[in-house]
């Protein structure tokens, strides 16, 4: 993280769809590059996700497992933060250890863990609804899974997934929107909360279909990986360098012809 005052003018440059082969490219480099503590990080999520999605099965509420799962979207651009400080490590010539993502937060500025609550407050909104959803589909059916973290099927599960989904793509977008380049630009000290926010939303917005295809490609990834939960020990790492190169490419460094 710098200590850069925010600067007063943020002009993004366009996003391509090239420039998400390249980010894909550059997180598969870096976890290359920083193995054990990049899937040293993702195993303490992995096994949060895990002890979550068995608790889901034995009290029978295993069709949650995907709003859950779906939830993360919600909450992970927070902890994308840790990655951007092993990042910072790295191009600064520091071998990083597995506490430095953690010591990540401790350090960073009051915008981002205001937009942490937000991020906190859209999930809680999120379940709550699947919540309601679930009790009008599905009711009080004791449900296990059939195959790991994959519910027994049937019409109400199916119309609770199919309506849960759409509703929880709403609020998906909406965070996206507001986070997806705000979160590195808050962390690196290059806006305030105000201003990485508005940024955000004009990169989103100005580059519509490249940031609708890699938002669906981010979140296909990130769910169904913690539904093979060993996989998001290496597709969390993968997308969030990813998606901090994407940043890159959209505010290219002061030193950097964009």
């Amino acid at each position: 993280m710098t200590s850069t005052p925010p600067s007063t003018h943020l002009a993004p440059t366009r996003l391509r769809f090239s420039d998400i082969g390249f980010a894909i490219a550059t997180g598969l480099s870096l976890l290359h590059t920083l193995p054990r503590v990049s899937v040293a990080y993702a195993a303490v999520f992995a096994t949060l996700g895990l002890a979550l999605l068995t608790v889901l099965g034995m009290v029978g509420l295993s069709p949650m497992a995907l709003p859950f799962a779906g939830g993360f979207m919600l909450v992970g651009p927070i902890l994308l933060a840790g990655y951007f400080e092993l990042v910072r490590l790295h191009e600064s010539g520091i071998q990083p250890t597995i506490g430095d993502p953690f010591r990540a937060f401790a350090r960073a500025p009051a915008g981002l863990w205001l937009l942490a609550v937000l991020c906190a407050f859209l999930f809680v909104i999120w379940i709550t609804d699947a919540g309601i959803l679930y009790s009008f589909t599905i009711g009080e059916t004791d449900l296990g899974y059939d195959l790991a973290w994959l519910p027994q099927q049937g019409r109400d599960v199916l119309t609770f997934e199919l309506w849960g989904a759409l509703m929880g793509s709403v609020l998906a977008y909406l965070i996206f929107t507001v986070s997806a380049f705000s979160v590195p630009l808050v962390y690196e000290g290059r806006a305030g909360l105000v201003q990485g926010i508005s940024a955000s939303a004009r990169v989103v917005l100005g580059n519509f279909l490249v940031c609708l295809a890699w938002g669906i490609t981010l979140g296909s990834v990130i769910v169904l990986s913690i539904l093979v939960m060993p996989v998001l020990l290496f597709t969390l790492p993968v997308m969030s360098y990813a998606s901090f190169a994407l940043y890159r490419r959209a505010f290219p460094d002061r030193q950097e012809t964009p």
